[in-house]
């Protein structure tokens, strides 16, 4: 799935692919007159519902309203008050229900804001040709050090596949997970503890700095991050050239190319992929 808006100062192109062919994905992107909403659901070892999908889905919409009625200037109250919101209509509990990372791009006047919850970075491109990433490493930082993630990796670098020890080792990883999420010293992200919409990591540039801005779901950030196949800078020219789909159905072909992930280990053949191409076109010309 791709698409397109236009605007009299932006344009935003976006890429879509489940991680399975004819299951729905459970990443989503929302694009709003003048804000970018990229949301990732947290996937499940298990079958357990609601599923990460459907909450991804429930808080962009509900992002989408409070953009649409005028939100607070701080993007972190608006977040706590989106996982607020959802939290209360379903009756979600802390620690019990799905989550999802989400990142959102606003413009404000003169600027552009961005705040994000996870692993689904922004990166800002600069007229002078400075790449600005916004991560959050939080939980990335705590797994790295469970002994879970050097054995799964090792295991599959050795050609043992996705066979039930490596399922067993992703649940590991999850049970942990719930130990120290929406917590000081631990992650945060959005489930259902709205103070986490707090914690946010936040940035903001001034819009005659930027060219482009990409927002993306984990799924694509692995091609710079994990496969190192690509670079932000080159990431922003694929996008240019080619454009944000093209992109992600490349990453997903990279990805086919080991199904057993030896030469890339990973929790899965494919996660489902979501990228979103903001172009400052307003700004084209000379400066």
């Amino acid at each position: 799935m791709n698409g397109q808006q236009d605007g009299a100062d932006w344009v935003v192109r976006t890429g879509e692919r489940p991680g399975t062919p004819g299951r729905l994905t459970e990443d989503h992107i929302v694009v709003l007159p003048d804000a970018v909403i990229v949301l990732d659901g947290v996937s499940t070892v298990t079958g357990d519902e609601p599923r990460g999908g459907w909450y991804a889905r429930t808080l962009g919409a509900e992002l989408a309203r409070a953009f649409g009625d005028g939100a607070d200037p701080d993007l972190r109250v608006v977040l706590a008050e989106a996982i607020r919101a959802v939290a209360a209509e379903h009756r979600l509990l802390p620690g019990r229900s799905p989550a999802a990372t989400v990142a959102v791009l606003r413009r404000s006047g003169d600027r552009l804001d961005a705040a994000l919850l996870g692993d689904s970075p922004v990166v800002a491109y600069g007229r002078d040709g400075a790449v600005h990433e916004l991560r959050d490493d939080r939980l990335a930082d705590l797994v790295a050090l469970r002994p879970q993630l050097a054995e799964y990796r090792n295991r599959l670098a050795a050609g043992s596949g996705f066979d039930p020890r490596h399922r067993e080792l992703m649940q590991e990883l999850r049970e942990f997970q719930y130990t120290v999420i929406n917590r000081e010293g631990g992650y945060w992200i959005a489930e259902a503890e709205p103070e986490a919409g707090l914690h946010a990591v936040t940035a903001s540039w001034p819009l005659a700095d930027l060219t482009d801005v990409l927002l993306a779901t984990d799924g694509v950030s692995s091609l710079v991050d994990d496969y190192q196949l690509a670079s932000w800078a080159t990431l922003v020219e694929d996008c240019r050239r080619a454009g944000p789909q093209w992109l992600v159905d490349a990453v997903h072909e990279a990805e086919a190319g080991d199904q057993g992930a030896v030469k890339w280990p990973r929790g899965k053949i494919h996660d489902d992929k979501a990228l979103a191409h903001v172009t400052l076109n307003f700004l084209v010309g000379p400066g």
